[in-house]
């Protein structure tokens, strides 16, 4: 599903989606809440400022937006940048100032469709922004699993404040042990494992997280009553500012200071959180679009212009700078949501909650919420993913493990611009490596080194195109071919033209060019001969053609056919024709002569008829093509698997198929192959015996019975051809076809004025 359409199928329907949209709703609430809070303390705001930018996050952005799961919200990658700010400025109300001017910014960058951006970002960046979002989920939330709560909830750095890091008070855990949050935490994981394994659990619909909450919150009352130690007090819980009267909330949310807006701290906070809060959106975006189920592209022009309201209404409501948060939109996937509603309702609850439930969210666990966050994180940098960036090779994976590192260590958009540096020197000595590729080429005329340029050639490539200049040889012919390429440097240009005009000719080399655009002012100018003409027929031998033919046949079974100009044959073959050989094959659509010997217009004469066999318009038409077109070589195909043949075996065994019965001029051809099956039973009366429509290569040797006696009835039944053929002008081969493999094979004991054939096949380094 694409653009938030939605599927109507059984299990897919829009009750289903509502279902599942609220339950998510309600989970992402819940793990939301914390994190609000905790990336509000981590900035140096007031804790409500957190809350304040998730409510507008869901019930501004969310209908405005078309991403379907993405959650908005204040982000763990803002809060360095918010903290530096809140000092520069001087107070949390001229941010909030600066929050707002981001927010227009924002949605001039969406109208002049700033979101291309997000196009040029390597997947290897994405896959490493998720996998390290991740890591440390995994890491930051280990300790609220044993019960060490002290870290911020919101404090994803792996560098803390305090001169500690994360690995730091992963050790500090074993010096805070709380048992209740054991229990609560690990029993959580194991419910979120099963519920998605076991089929009743599973088709109950609801999801494993909400379990996990009310689970947490039945556990905290119980461990109330047992006393002592077990007792989760409301440090190891969420905490939410408790505001006497709905009044009050409100009386606690800060007003931004305007006699600040001609601060040049102010506009220089709003252009830098525009602009981070703008890329950690649109690469957030595009890793939750691969996380969506329904696989649905986001417009991130439109996101732009979302998020840049949102951020004019936080500020102006006492909230910090949102974006799209990858976290709680992977929790909201993983819950199971299917649209928007899931991101409205999360909103709608803050709102809710923080204003008249706030002592009921003060019961749930932190250890309960850290089970979900870890399974979610184990999704995210699961083994499998490391396993298939490792199998894609070098360019994918190192990128991916130094965007994943450099997150991990820094934060969210310092790892994501190392991520992108690295990826560009990556993409960069690519190119330096390969500019181009270089494949020399048999044809008709001689050997053709063709070099064939990169899509972007800079002046980067200048040594490694003068190189591959210097290394051809005297007398050859190369071809610059730049058809797939879409930019050019002035001073490759400038070699290019040097090549093909002095340096070139200067060392015997033939020059020629194809495929430059009209404003590079280097015309497509072939040197070299790539169809049939008189006077290489006229040198031409059986021998050479033959070879041709089987070289082609390598070229086209690994996939290396030549790129020929089929229009400047059309043109040169307009006025004669002087093909190099007859090709006598059947009907069959797999076997069409041009293509599996890698031909050009004019090559050769091509007569087909069913079963190969030879009838006096066949014979007349090679006799046209070998002494009046002045042809070298007669080939006769055959092939394997031949229905032709099949039909004459069965028809000689009394299992003639109807439709040879109602088609009049079709009984000739099988009863013409028909001899042939009768000859071989004759010569061996048990090869067919009892097993002629099951065994395969009984067909096949019918086939290459079948290619003999054409081969000798051309020589026999044609005088003109037989004198030929004595005289050493022309040579006749008969040839097996496999059309499983491609290969074509030389029958020698068909073959008649030929030699003993090694073709050559042409390399590309």
């Amino acid at each position: 599903m694409k653009n938030g359409t939605q599927s109507t199928e059984a299990g897919n329907s829009p009750g289903g989606h509502l279902r599942d949209d609220v339950l998510a709703g309600i989970v992402v609430f819940l793990v939301a809440l914390p994190l609000c809070i905790g990336i509000a303390l981590a900035s140096n705001a007031p804790p409500l400022a957190g809350i304040v930018a998730g409510i507008v996050a869901g019930l501004i952005v969310g209908p405005l937006s078309n991403a379907q799961v993405t959650i908005s919200g204040p982000a763990a990658g803002l809060t360095a940048v918010v903290a530096a700010e809140i000092a520069a400025i001087g107070s949390f109300e001229g941010l909030l100032v600066a929050v707002a001017l981001s927010g227009v910014i924002q949605i001039v960058l969406g109208i002049i469709r700033g979101g291309f951006i997000k196009s040029f970002v390597p997947s290897s960046v994405v896959r490493g922004l998720l996998s390290a979002i991740g890591v440390i989920l995994i890491l930051k939330q280990i300790p609220h699993l044993f019960g060490h709560d002290t870290d911020p909830e919101g404090e994803m750095s792996f560098f803390q404040p305090d001169k500690q890091n994360t690995f730091s008070e992963l050790l500090q855990i074993l010096s805070d042990l709380h048992p209740g949050a054991i229990v609560v935490g690990f029993v959580s994981l194991a419910i979120i494992y099963f519920w998605g394994r076991v089929s009743f659990l599973k088709k109950t619909g609801i999801p494993a997280p909400l379990v996990v909450v009310l689970f947490g919150v039945l556990c905290s009352l119980g461990f109330d009553q047992l006393g002592g130690s077990w007792i989760i007090t409301a440090s190891h819980k969420v905490e939410v500012p408790l505001p006497e009267t709905i009044r009050g909330f409100f009386g606690l949310l800060p007003n931004p200071d305007f006699s600040q807006i001609t601060n040049p701290a102010v506009s220089s906070a709003a252009l830098t959180i525009a602009l981070v809060g703008s890329l950690q959106a649109l690469l957030t975006l595009e890793a939750v679009d691969r996380l969506d189920r329904e696989k649905r592209s986001t417009s991130p022009n439109r996101e732009l212009i979302a998020q840049g309201i949102g951020n004019i209404v936080s500020g102006m409501a006492g909230g910090l700078p949102m974006t799209c948060e990858i976290v709680r939109s992977s929790v909201n996937i993983d819950a199971g949501a299917r649209t928007k509603i899931s991101t409205i309702l999360h909103g709608a609850l803050l709102a809710i909650a923080v204003v008249l439930l706030p002592r009921a969210i003060n019961l749930i666990p932190l250890s309960a919420l850290a089970a979900i966050l870890i399974a979610t994180g184990l999704k995210l940098a699961s083994p499998k993913v490391v396993a298939e960036l490792w199998r894609a090779g070098r360019y994918q994976f190192i990128p991916w493990l130094v965007t994943l590192l450099a997150i991990v260590l820094t934060d969210p958009l310092i790892g994501i611009l190392i991520g992108l540096a690295v990826s560009t020197i990556f993409i960069l000595w690519s190119n330096l490596r390969r500019p181009l590729r270089l494949v020399v080429e048999h044809h008709l005329g001689g050997d053709v080194t063709r070099i064939e340029l990169a899509s972007q050639v800079s002046f980067l490539n200048r040594a490694t195109l003068r190189k591959a200049f210097d290394n051809i040889e005297s007398g050859k012919h190369v071809l610059v071919d730049a058809h797939d390429t879409v930019y050019i440097d002035p001073d490759i240009l400038s070699l290019i033209k040097e090549y093909r005009d002095v340096i070139g000719p200067a060392r015997g080399v033939q020059v020629s060019t194809r495929g430059f655009r009209g404003k590079y002012a280097i015309e497509d100018r072939i040197e070299f001969v790539d169809f049939s003409s008189r006077e290489l027929q006229e040198h031409s031998t059986p021998d050479k053609v033959l070879n041709y033919l089987l070289v082609g046949n390598q070229r086209f079974r690994e996939g290396r056919r030549l790129k020929r100009d089929f229009s400047r044959q059309v043109i040169a073959t307009a006025a004669s024709q002087h093909p190099m050989a007859v090709v006598l094959s059947g009907v069959d659509s797999r076997t069409p002569a041009e293509i599996i010997f890698d031909l050009g217009i004019g090559d050769v004469f091509s007569v087909r008829v069913a079963g190969s066999i030879v009838t006096p318009e066949v014979l007349g038409s090679i006799e046209f093509g070998c002494a009046a077109a002045g042809a070298k070589l007669i080939v006769v195909v055959g092939h394997n698997r031949c229905a032709a043949v099949q039909s004459a075996i069965d028809s000689a065994h009394g299992k003639q198929h109807p439709y040879i019965r109602e088609c009049e001029y079709l009984k000739p051809i099988v009863q013409s192959i028909e001899s042939v099956v009768r000859e071989s039973d004759s010569q061996n009366r048990n090869a067919l015996d009892g097993k002629e429509t099951k065994d395969r290569s009984d067909t096949d040797n019918i086939v290459r019975l079948n290619i003999q006696r054409s081969v000798r009835e051309i020589l026999q039944k044609s005088t003109a051809i037989s004198a030929l053929v004595e005289s050493g002008q022309i040579g006749i081969v008969g040839m097996m076809y496999d059309v499983t493999t491609g290969i074509c094979h030389v029958m020698n004991e068909t073959s008649h004025g030929i030699g003993t054939i090694e073709p050559e096949a042409s390399h590309e380094t």
